[in-house]
């Protein structure tokens, strides 16, 4: 790994460990019916921080880029854990309206990830690829969504309490972000698969020529 890959890999680190620290803190505790605005910051700054930096980073681009999508896309395994939230709701500790679609939503691409990875990241499934990708996007949006929005439409209803103590608070404050950065790079390299083979054509082409 190159000095800048461990430099990623501190920062990453470090961000679980704010995570889970201010999660044992109580900092992102909330009573109340759905997420607080502590998870909104703490899921939200890292991801502003990277959209910033790709933006304004061509070094950093490279570095993403560069990364294994096989690997990237198998770590959505560990989605696999929203059975938790199923299994939360059955016991009336989390609401339906938000446990059954982020828990089997998560289920489905966790189950998955494996088989993408190992069959679809390559130029050949390239659009089968991006899908799955763009799946697992809208999968955490729709988690986060639903979340934030239980208390509001059922104020009487079950609390979201759960999601915001540990261990759970390091899902939306640490998981998802994570997890949907992953997603972004993933499709990012996988729209220049294209290109990479075009340019090898012209170059087989211009070398059949000489």
């Amino acid at each position: 790994m190159t000095r800048y890959g461990k430099f990623i890999v501190g920062l990453i680190f470090a961000w679980f460990v704010f995570a889970l620290t201010a999660s044992a803190l109580g900092v992102f505790e909330n009573a109340t019916n759905r997420l607080g605005a502590g998870v909104g910051v703490a899921a939200g700054v890292p991801l502003l921080v990277f959209a910033a930096w790709a933006a304004a980073s061509r070094r950093f681009r490279e570095f993403v880029l560069s990364l294994n999508p096989p690997t990237l896309t198998a770590v959505q395994s560990w989605r696999l854990i929203g059975f938790t939230f199923v299994l939360l709701e059955a016991h009336r500790q989390l609401p339906a309206r938000f446990a059954l679609p982020a828990g089997y939503g998560d289920m489905l691409i966790g189950a998955t990830a494996t088989f993408v990875a190992w069959k679809l990241a390559t130029p050949e499934y390239r659009g089968g690829f991006i899908f799955w990708q763009a799946l697992g996007i809208l999968d955490l949006v729709t988690a986060v969504t639903l979340g934030v929005t239980a208390g509001w439409i059922d104020p009487q209803g079950v609390s979201m309490l759960p999601m915001t103590v540990l261990p759970l608070s390091l899902v939306p404050t640490f998981l998802v972000p994570l997890f949907l950065t992953l997603h972004v790079i993933a499709i990012a390299q996988a729209r220049k698969w294209k290109a990479v083979e075009s340019t090898r054509v012209v170059g087989g082409v211009l070398r059949a020529t000489v």
